[in-house]
């Protein structure tokens, strides 16, 4: 198979779907799958039909009409049957483009999907505002023990208040699109602020939790296609609470890596090559989810279900709270803390697109958590 057979037999898929319904497409999927067993692994003939698997996936997943998830199922049974990566793209396709109802045949007994495609559905609906717990079919599958050991089933069922407006990609069979939260590289720092003078702090920072606290920009860093990732998550404690017009001073004084070589700051009323904004932890959840369920530069997206686990053992663990702990407990916490987002003119940052600066004060004032990442193409 060539790249150019790949295409036609798209288009052949495509009037299939629109004279034959989508179990003709399904059908030309599994008689393409047989084939491409016999094609040596990394050849061109296998990459084309890899391209042409998934355009078929899209087809199926993003158009409406009724047998197209069940169809859907059948086709991934068949030639996807163990694929985690690609079931949560395909459960991100599938809550962005069908209607929840036509969604409830996933969940039944005897369907052949796994359980990371109904995990991952269960929460891209989540996100989406979908009431699960009114839909019978998802509700007893989700309230149900068996999959109690899973990642995700420690979510809670509906939107906790910072992920009431998440920005959550919208697919077509043609393409796909997305906001981009990241503050412009051209204008992301505030006007200087005054600058208390720096106090005195103790970093508590452990692997674990540095580890935990960078779940939702690890892909930025740890995937391999993301040789210019940097993460930085660290944590400090105060023997005195931090006034909020000392963070500035208190950011520089910490040894932060990502603020070395940072130069001398301009005169009052200058563009500032560092600045710090209070905002509220809804933007920083924004930013978090963004960051895990796009991706950096390359092709390192964890999609929506688990971009939404990954934000929130990000946003509990810059609020203190162990990352095991309940979601109401780490709500709560979140609400309790002051929130900040920052930005840098430093060598660490690449200061292109994905620059990522957040920081979280407990209420108490003596504990500072830090989570800086970067990456580029």
């Amino acid at each position: 198979m060539t790249s150019r057979n790949a295409r036609m037999l798209e288009r052949t898929a495509r009037r299939r779907l629109r004279r034959g319904g989508p179990a003709s497409v399904a059908n030309l999927g599994l008689g393409l799958a047989l084939r491409h067993r016999s094609m040596p692994v990394g050849s061109e003939a296998s990459a084309a039909f890899d391209d042409l698997f998934d355009r078929l996936v899209r087809l199926l997943a993003a158009t409406r009409g009724p047998g197209h998830v069940e169809e859907l199922l059948r086709l991934l049974d068949a030639a996807r049957p163990d694929d985690p990566e690609h079931d949560r793209y395909v459960a991100s396709v599938l809550a962005s483009c069908q209607q929840p109802a036509d969604l409830v045949v996933v969940y039944g007994e005897g369907v052949a999907a796994s359980e990371e495609l109904r995990a991952c559905l269960l929460h891209e609906l989540v996100l989406r505002g979908v009431p699960v717990a009114e839909l019978p079919g998802i509700a007893a599958w989700a309230t149900s023990p068996h999959w109690c050991d899973h990642p995700l089933a420690a979510l809670p069922l509906v939107p906790a208040e910072p992920e009431r407006e998440p920005d959550l990609p919208a697919y077509s069979v043609d393409g796909s699109g997305y906001g981009f939260p990241y503050p412009d590289p051209e204008a992301r720092h505030p006007a200087p602020r005054p600058l208390a003078a720096p106090v005195v702090a103790v970093e508590t920072t452990t692997a674990a939790t540095a580890r935990a606290m960078a779940s939702a920009v690890a892909n930025w860093a740890e995937h391999p296609e993301e040789p210019e990732g940097r993460v930085e998550a660290r944590t400090f404690a105060f023997a005195e609470p931090l006034e909020p017009d000392g963070v500035p001073g208190a950011l520089l004084s910490l040894g932060l890596d990502c603020l070395t070589d940072l130069g001398e700051l301009p005169e009052p009323g200058r563009r500032t090559a560092f600045g710090v904004v209070p905002v509220e932890a809804a933007e920083v959840w924004q930013l978090l989810f963004a960051a895990s369920s796009t991706g950096g530069a390359y092709d390192s997206a964890c999609y929506g279900a688990y971009g939404r686990l990954h934000a929130w053992r990000s946003l509990a663990l810059l609020a203190g709270v162990p990352p095991d702990a309940p979601a109401s407990e780490v709500e709560a916490r979140v609400r309790e803390c002051t929130w900040y987002r920052f930005g840098a003119d430093t060598p660490w940052f690449h200061r292109v697109v994905w620059d990522l600066g957040v920081l979280a004060v407990t209420p108490d004032g003596r504990r500072l958590a830090v989570l800086a990442a970067t990456t580029t193409d």
